[in-house]
């Protein structure tokens, strides 16, 4: 089954979308639910007062419709980059299904709708390598960060992550670090500007993160149990397959994928960091998981392991979707 997604043709995207619906199976019978937290920030306010009632009638196609927007972003971005030795739509298979994994993350939430805001996060960072204007991508970026931040919560380790990535991608320079850290401030310094002047600066902690350490879960589901062990081993598989071809990629690429997997580390941390946001902030890994994942699918040339994977992954998948529907 890997060999259709390996090609790049227009096909693959039909094929994407059957996949989508066999992963999304028990959403046919089973309503795609709004998940949001009121304190989680404006996605989530928006989805709970002005969306929940229309995404009930409509929430699977609309659910499917996000999932194939982000699997097909990510895959042509880092197709445009070159990220791979062959291009294709590995990248969208393997988010796709990375969504089916665990039950928590097949519901319409404010982290999937952040993911669209990390994709283009993480566009940038790939742009600040021999950049003629450093300090205005930087300004942006900082300013992107700070908007998601704002629009979902736990995005905050995102802040982690763009500083960690600027030393990476450049060599150090105050001036550059002093501009990326303006960005992410500015948004807050007119947000409580804003308050300030309406005389309701006292609420400026329900736009600010909550930071609780925690465990997501207290205790494993069946499903959970599995999924994550289907996880595991795909990361693992992905990274073994991805050491193979990365030391032959040009700086740039090792850079950008230095990034991608300094994202792995550390937005997996976001569960634990942000507790009331429980396994749904997870979702946030599936940017970088996907990428990685999909190296297990698109570099070996043998095509024996990747279908092997493939059908451990779906075998999950169909269990979860046995429990969903069943009870």
């Amino acid at each position: 089954m890997v060999f259709l997604f390996r090609d790049k043709s227009i096909v693959n995207i039909i094929f994407l979308v059957l996949l989508g619906l066999l992963v999304h199976l028990h959403g046919f019978t089973v309503p795609i639910k709004v998940v949001a937290n009121h304190q989680d920030g404006w996605f989530a306010f928006l989805l709970n007062n002005y969306a929940k009632t229309t995404i009930q009638s409509a929430g699977f196609f609309l659910y499917m419709v996000v999932v194939l927007l982000q699997s097909i972003r990510l895959n042509f971005l880092l197709a445009e980059q070159k990220m791979f030795p062959n291009s294709g739509y590995t990248v969208a298979m393997s988010y796709m299904l990375l969504t089916g994994l665990l039950p928590e993350w097949a519901a319409i939430s404010p982290a999937l709708m952040a993911n669209f805001l990390l994709i283009w996060i993480y566009i940038k960072l790939t742009r600040l390598y021999n950049h003629p204007a450093p300090k205005t991508l930087l300004f942006n970026i900082g300013l992107l960060v700070s908007l998601t931040i704002l629009c979902y919560h736990p995005t905050a380790i995102l802040i982690v992550v763009v500083l960690f990535a600027l030393g990476i991608m450049r060599p150090f320079k105050l001036q550059e670090w002093f501009t990326l850290l303006m960005g992410i401030a500015l948004p807050f310094y007119f947000l409580a500007s804003w308050l300030y002047l309406n005389d309701e600066l006292s609420t400026i902690g329900q736009f600010l993160p909550k930071m609780e350490l925690g465990l997501p879960v207290k205790g494993l589901l069946h499903t959970q149990i599995a999924g994550l062990s289907a996880l595991v081993l795909a990361l693992l598989a992905g990274f073994f397959s991805w050491q193979q071809f990365n030391s032959r990629l040009v700086i740039q690429m090792r850079k950008n994928w230095s990034a991608l997997l300094l994202m792995c580390l550390i937005l997996t941390a976001a569960p634990f960091i942000f507790d009331e946001a429980g396994l749904h902030a997870a979702i946030l890994c599936l940017v970088p998981f996907a990428a990685f994942v999909s190296a297990s699918f698109s570099h070996p040339k043998r095509l024996l392991f990747p279908n092997f994977l493939f059908f451990v992954l779906i075998g999950v998948i169909m269990y979860n979707n046995w429990y969903l529907v069943k009870f």
